[in-house]
């Protein structure tokens, strides 16, 4: 009972995402069938933070990672605080408890280079497969949008006319993210393409298939490594790292901080300033030429 409702909670009054909620089911319904098997526990109110800490000695011997595990455990955490705010326990059995140590990764984003090699190429197939990839890789890079919302994208809210793409992003917030002129043209070329193929109204999806069906995360992860992979030595080729480019090339360029947490449409600046440490190449640059001690040997 007290599981139904949080999902219920998590997913009508906090908004989040289908892909969010089925995480959490899945991470709760995993820790409730190690409590009644190796306890005997069958309700989750019930539970102690002995069993809590058992439950993380089971995952690392089972080899999961310690970031994974902190996303379990951020999980239970959420779901004993709403049984708090409930009064349905007096005490999170999460209240003392302290995230694993994780290694900070730092992915190195794609250079402008390296993208602009790819977008200029002779790689991409000139028929409907190829344009809908290269408009993909264009969109990515161009808006810097999360997968999710690249492929949740509708086909009316991508206007033309006005420059401007909605997306929805996590919690359905909704941004409004400029399109660039380049961009502008790669789109205008793939609806060109598009409306050869298939003009049925009931396609309400912009990126789809030849027959009308809606792309897939795994078929926009597949483009991108496919394709970068003959532009680029970097061990990480997905879409995430698009991102990651175009939020330090604007940063690179001098854009406000602030300004590239909004396209992103990051909660906090926190989240943002991951992306600075790659932009510290061009810190430094403005520095040596602009400081007037700041020639560097």
């Amino acid at each position: 009972m007290h599981l139904k409702k949080f999902l219920e909670y998590i997913s009508l009054e906090k908004n989040y995402s289908s892909h969010t909620v089925l995480a959490y089911r899945n991470d709760l319904n995993a820790f409730l069938n190690f409590s009644l098997n190796q306890y005997n526990i069958s309700s989750l109110d019930k539970i102690e933070y002995d069993v809590i800490r058992s439950w993380v000695i089971s995952l690392i011997d089972l080899g999961v990672s310690n970031r994974s595990i902190n996303r379990k455990l951020s999980t239970l955490r959420s779901f004993y605080n709403f049984l708090v705010k409930t009064s349905s326990i007096k005490t999170s059995p999460m209240k003392e408890h302290k995230p694993l140590k994780v290694d900070k990764k730092i992915h190195v984003p794609f250079s402008e280079q390296e993208v602009f090699s790819l977008l200029n190429s002779d790689l991409f197939l000139n028929n409907f497969i190829g344009v809908l990839e290269k408009t993909l890789i264009y969109t990515l890079y161009f808006t810097g949008a999360r997968r999710s919302e690249i492929v949740d994208l509708n086909f009316n809210s991508v206007d033309l006319k006005e420059g401007i793409l909605k997306v929805l992003g996590k919690r359905n917030k909704e941004r409004l993210i400029p399109i660039h002129r380049i961009l502008k043209k790669q789109l205008e070329l793939y609806i060109v393409n598009r409306n050869s193929i298939n003009q049925s109204p009931k396609i309400k999806f912009f990126f789809c298939f030849e027959n009308g069906k809606k792309i897939s995360p795994g078929f926009v992860y597949k483009t991108v490594n496919s394709y970068f992979k003959y532009v680029t030595s970097k061990s990480k080729k997905s879409p995430h790292m698009l991102r990651h480019s175009f939020a330090t090339h604007m940063l690179d360029q001098g854009a406000d901080l602030n300004a590239v947490k909004g396209l992103l449409g990051h909660s906090s600046v926190a989240a943002t300033q991951n992306y600075t440490h790659t932009s510290m190449k061009s810190i430094k640059s403005i520095y040596s030429k602009n400081h007037p001690r700041g020639k560097t040997k």
